[in-house]
């Protein structure tokens, strides 16, 4: 790995969490857990605009928008909603 891929990644890294930062408290409590789960299940692309965390982002912003709680979005089991995005 070079050290302009090092660099672009803790940029894309930086920007990705600024975007979590801007979510209502509720969808970054909900976010950060399933941040957690998905690191512990096994690699996912993180942020370069079409990985799974960066979709997840994306939905969450549109349901805030539309004044939808984090738990309408992903159910009450949010490791179900984790695995079901898995498998797709």
């Amino acid at each position: 790995m070079r050290i302009h891929d090092i660099i672009e990644g803790k940029k894309q890294w930086r920007a990705h969490m600024a975007r979590v930062k801007a979510l209502p408290q509720d969808y970054q409590i909900v976010y950060k857990e399933i941040q957690k789960y998905l690191f512990k299940a096994g690699p996912v692309e993180l942020t370069n605009g079409t990985g799974l965390l960066s979709g997840i982002i994306d939905l969450f912003e549109e349901s805030a928008l539309v004044g939808k709680g984090v738990l309408e979005v992903t159910g009450s089991d949010v490791a179900s909603f984790c695995d079901a995005l898995v498998k797709d």
